[in-house]
């Protein structure tokens, strides 16, 4: 995860802790088929935190917090299940009510210190924790509860792709928390519409998403994952402003697309011209979610390739291909998982350089007390070497917004260490972003 500065001695204890579902499942509907989205993304991992002050979680103890998470659980069924991989056929989730993990650890700095040392890092705050290589005993989902201090709280998921993408991670810790503040949950969740949103054109080529990983057996983990390490930078409002009226492009577009196309230049840069970085892998939300809706595989991978010199062009340019040229690789990338049965081994995030739009993603809507998080953050475990840049919304109210205005950005990159220090120095250098 990067540096953490000067943490000091971070958990004093932790604590583990088992919670299942409030109502058992009947033996017969006991099985949950992954589709071939879920088994794609088999390999990779969603981390994401939810810092909280002491007023939104003034008492609240750790039992209250774990007490609305056997009704959820009632609805996310499976998510308390384990993997079976049979012999001679795709894996699937036994409903068996083996349960999820919690974690209650303790951290003897302050909230204000914590995100001032660590930069936003939830390194720590997140059990590290993949699926296997006992598949059939391994909790699919970890959820921490770290004390600071100060009396602040951070809610840590650790939450494997196979079950759904970043969204429908947001979706479980919301509807954890609507519980919390005393929401009847709902009896079960609604199977998604299975009509296809609307795309951008597919793609019959060789996908670019995607690249065969070794054979990682039942340890379900992509094989290079320690040669990356994470940073995250901060935008404010001014800032993203700043960056809107500097890069003239030809329509409206999103600061996602603004900030991937200074990121790949800058990268293809770094990487120079034999680096072949004229095509990066964009991830976007294909699907409109509902809040009380199964978790899904719902992200649309595309592919964005430059037919002149990335390191040469203009930001502009780069933003007009990723907002108006994207091509859609979806159902080839199905096609892949079907042909080997669902037993194949997949590296995505990180195959190529994966930009990952998290922009819609609402994740100060989780509240405690009615109190949002003072800061969230997102990210990915699992990278392949090629790394991963995501955009996700800073804090309500961040630094510089206006009345109606927009808020902040975090830009979390995952990379070589290497690579990653000259990012951070060109970023810094040429466009302030720190």
């Amino acid at each position: 995860m990067g540096s953490l500065g000067n943490i000091g001695s971070m958990h004093l204890s932790a604590r583990i802790s088992t919670v299942v579902p409030a109502t058992p499942r009947s033996e017969q509907n006991g099985v949950y088929e992954l589709q071939n989205m879920d088994l794609l993304l088999k390999l990779h991992y969603i981390r994401s935190a939810y810092f909280f002050s002491n007023d939104a979680v003034q008492g609240l103890s750790n039992y209250d917090l774990k007490k609305a998470m056997f009704p959820l659980l009632d609805a996310y069924s499976h998510v308390s299940g384990r993997i079976r991989r049979p012999d001679t056929g795709r894996p699937f989730i036994k409903c068996n009510d083996a349960g999820v993990r919690v974690a209650e650890s303790y951290c003897d700095k302050t909230l204000a210190e914590w995100i001032a040392d660590a930069r936003y890092s939830i390194d720590g705050l997140v059990q590290d924790h993949v699926l296997g290589p006992d598949l059939g005993f391994s909790p699919l989902v970890f959820i921490q509860f770290t004390r600071f201090q100060c009396g602040g709280l951070t809610v840590g998921l650790n939450w494997p792709h196979v079950l759904g993408d970043a969204f429908s991670a947001l979706n479980f810790i919301h509807l954890w928390s609507r519980i919390s503040a005393g929401h009847v949950p709902p009896r079960s969740l609604h199977v998604p519409t299975p009509s296809k949103p609307e795309l951008p054109p597919s793609s019959s080529d060789k996908p670019i998403s995607v690249k065969r990983s070794v054979d990682v057996g039942d340890r379900w983990l992509v094989a290079d994952h320690e040669n990356v390490e994470t940073h995250c930078f901060r935008l404010t409002p001014k800032q993203l402003d700043h960056l809107v009226t500097t890069i003239t492009t030809s329509a409206p577009t999103s600061y996602f697309v603004i900030l991937s196309a200074i990121v790949w230049k800058s990268l293809s840069h770094i990487r120079g011209n034999a680096s072949g970085l004229n095509a990066v892998t964009i991830c976007t939300n294909g699907s409109k979610r509902k809040e009380d809706e199964l978790p899904i595989n719902g992200l649309v991978f595309s592919k964005v390739e430059a037919d002149f010199a990335v390191e040469k062009s203009d930001v502009s340019e780069l933003a007009m291909l990723i907002g108006e040229k994207k091509m859609t690789e979806n159902d080839i990338l199905e096609k892949m998982v079907e042909e080997d049965e669902g037993k194949g081994d997949f590296v995505v995030y990180g195959a190529n350089l994966t930009f990952v739009d998290l922009e819609g993603a609402e994740f100060y809507d989780v509240k405690l007390n009615g109190r949002k998080p003072i800061l969230a953050n997102c990210t990915f475990h699992g990278v392949g070497g090629e790394g991963v840049v995501s955009v996700l919304p800073a804090p309500e109210g961040d630094d510089g917004a206006e009345d109606g205005g927009c808020n902040g950005r975090i830009l979390t990159v995952v990379l070589p260490p290497k690579e990653l220090e000259q990012l951070k120095n060109k970023l810094e250098r040429e466009w302030g972003i720190v």
